[in-house]
């Protein structure tokens, strides 16, 4: 277990609501939509294992980042929060909600199913690999290096978020890329087992320019989660926090509003 960073965007006082964000994702991604978030919300986002603020470790299991998730809740938010998952943090919220529902109000899952995916990242730590290498002294050198390997500018601009000064004055990847390439098959395995399930309410949230939730991945969530709910994002890519913030923003509102109506 480690003792997870986080990022305070303000609202207390407000209903909890905490953000996992995605592989190679921080609470720095999230600066906007979590500012946007704070005035409906107490909103906080978590650096998870390996990424951001937080400390690395030798493993990196859907079940370290829930106990990880556990013990921050147990220090910081005694009541059920509702929990927002992106990507490979959606992952790991969709295990913390049919393991531990008692600590939820509800789940929102972000762009991602509870399904088994082909490897897609090879070609993205391979590049990140090639920037370590080549110990860039500027963040320009580093977008050349990594530009074949990750071709579209949104894309690099996310990745390259993750670069940090070392102590020569030059860059350094702030993630443990060792430890995430070591896992990386564990990461796009499912969460679950096929018997969890997680009555309380669940959102799933599509983003129509994305890949990541087919036919069979939304109908898996609907089978772990038999209260949920789909909706689709039609402009946004993988990271809609970034391609359409206002949206998600505004579909998450919504969706926590619900939840202070069923109280």
């Amino acid at each position: 277990m480690v003792l997870l960073a986080h990022r305070d965007f303000g609202g207390a006082g407000r209903p909890p609501l905490v953000i996992l964000p995605g592989l190679l994702g921080s609470a720095r991604n999230w600066t906007t939509a979590g500012a946007d978030l704070a005035e409906d919300f107490h909103v906080r986002v978590l650096d998870l294992r390996n990424h951001g603020a937080s400390p690395w470790a030798e493993s990196h299991t859907y079940d370290d980042q829930v106990e990880d998730v556990l013990d921050w809740l147990d220090r910081e938010e005694k009541s059920p929060v509702l929990l927002v998952g992106h990507s490979k943090g959606g992952k790991a919220a969709m295990r913390l909600a049919c393991r531990h529902p008692e600590r939820l109000a509800g789940l929102v899952v972000v762009d991602i199913a509870p399904v088994w995916y082909p490897p897609r990242h090879d070609r993205l730590l391979e590049g990140m690999r090639a920037v370590a290498a080549a110990s860039p002294s500027t963040r320009r050198e580093a977008e050349a290096v990594l530009e074949p390997y990750v071709p579209e500018w949104g894309p690099r601009q996310f990745v390259l978020t993750n670069l940090i000064r070392n102590e020569a004055g030059g860059f350094r990847w702030g993630i443990n890329l060792d430890v995430l390439e070591a896992h990386g098959r564990h990461l796009e395995d499912s969460p679950l087992e096929a018997w969890d399930r997680f009555g309380g309410p669940a959102l799933l949230v599509r983003c129509g320019r994305s890949d990541y939730v087919e036919a069979a991945g939304e109908a898996a969530f609907r089978r772990h989660f038999p209260a949920g709910r789909v909706v689709t994002l039609p402009e946004s890519g993988h990271n809609p926090h970034i391609d359409d913030r206002a949206e998600l923003v505004r579909v998450v509102r919504s969706f926590g509003a619900g939840l202070r109506n069923r109280s």
